[in-house]
């Protein structure tokens, strides 16, 4: 059977409907700050998007990002989820925790896709590379973890770190550190593996629409959206947790909670005095939320970890504890826009 060239053509094989697709379209177009009326001009740029090949690498990982994927649906059909479409968008041609191939013929299918699409294809990372000394605490098939990125980036078109460990070392590189843990960045400043346009979505895990929008903009625009300072979606990381929070009016009224159990945390009062950091952390967990946008950790009553930061694990006081100050985003809400989309 001849593989679908487009996304729209993989999606109508698997028997989703073109009214789904643009009811998916919507909800992303939304995600990434798009207005209602650019939302057809998107889904036609979509659909029309050729499926690139992704190799999907994971090293020091707890798996947690694929989970955040792979475990997310869409309330909008039973057949349009997002591990449906995200299958669908691309050729996911590695990913060591989906693939049914093990072994010798799993490295050989990830050797023959970097080969056929040399140059092109989309390498995502998720989980930190132990380096210096301590390169072959990860190793595969006789090869360090370092030594198999640095092969899998030089035909890379474009790469994606996706999570706290991939993007800036996370857990694995908290002190103190015995794997000498960094990230991808890290690694391509230290000249351990080659530079390629390097998009960071942080997190720990990601947020899955924020992971899908992400890719959803590069198939439409073959082209990285407007990034931050540290490599981030400016879309869905230019505003911090706080700026955004449902607990904000309490925060403008002096109102704080002085533990998870008191009649303020009842009445929804800030945590910030409970050593919530979303003062100091740029992420859309406040707006897009988490499964399906049913609530947010602040939501629900726990305060921001500032996971998507980095150094989130070591800083001053702990994910609980209250730092000696913060950086605040613009205070307002609003989620600034991408450029106009092309119809194609």
């Amino acid at each position: 059977m001849k593989m679908p060239s487009t996304v729209f053509d993989s999606l109508q094989q698997q028997g989703v409907s073109r009214r789904s697709f643009i009811k998916f379209c919507s909800v992303t177009a939304s995600s990434l700050g798009i207005a209602a009326t650019g939302v057809t001009a998107f889904a036609q740029a979509l659909g029309a998007a050729r499926r690139p090949s992704v190799i999907w690498m994971s090293f020091q990982h707890c798996t947690g990002c694929s989970e955040s994927l792979m475990r997310s649906g869409s309330p909008l059909t039973d057949r349009l989820t997002v591990e449906n479409l995200i299958l669908n968008f691309i050729s996911l041609d590695y990913h060591e925790t989906l693939q049914v191939a093990a072994g010798a013929q799993a490295e050989e299918a990830r050797l023959a896709a970097m080969k056929e699409n040399f140059g092109n294809y989309i390498l995502i990372v998720d989980g930190s590379l132990p380096t210096a000394e301590n390169e072959w605490w990860l190793a595969v098939a006789g090869q360090s973890g370092l030594s198999i990125l640095h092969e899998a980036i030089a035909g890379a078109g474009l790469v994606l770190a996706l999570g706290a460990c991939a993007t800036y070392g996370g857990i694995p590189a908290a002190f103190p550190n015995p794997s000498k843990a960094m990230g991808v960045g890290e690694l391509m400043d230290k000249g351990l593996i080659g530079r390629k346009p390097l998009i960071n979505i942080s997190g720990c895990p990601p947020i899955p629409e924020v992971i899908t929008g992400t890719i959803a903009y590069y198939l439409v625009n073959q082209a990285a959206p407007p990034l931050d300072a540290l490599g981030r979606p400016l879309v869905f990381f230019g505003k911090t947790v706080h700026d955004c929070c449902p607990r904000l009016d309490h925060y403008n009224a002096g109102e704080f909670a002085a533990s998870f159990d008191d009649e303020g945390a009842r009445q929804g009062h800030c945590l910030l005095m409970l050593g919530c950091k979303g003062p100091e952390t740029f992420n859309a967990c406040a707006t897009t939320k988490w499964n399906q946008g049913t609530s947010s950790p602040t939501q629900a009553g726990h305060g921001c970890i500032g996971c998507s930061e980095p150094n989130f694990w070591d800083k001053e006081g702990g994910i609980y504890g209250i730092g000696a100050g913060f950086a605040t985003g613009s205070g307002t809400c609003a989620i600034p826009g991408l450029p106009a989309l092309p119809v194609i």
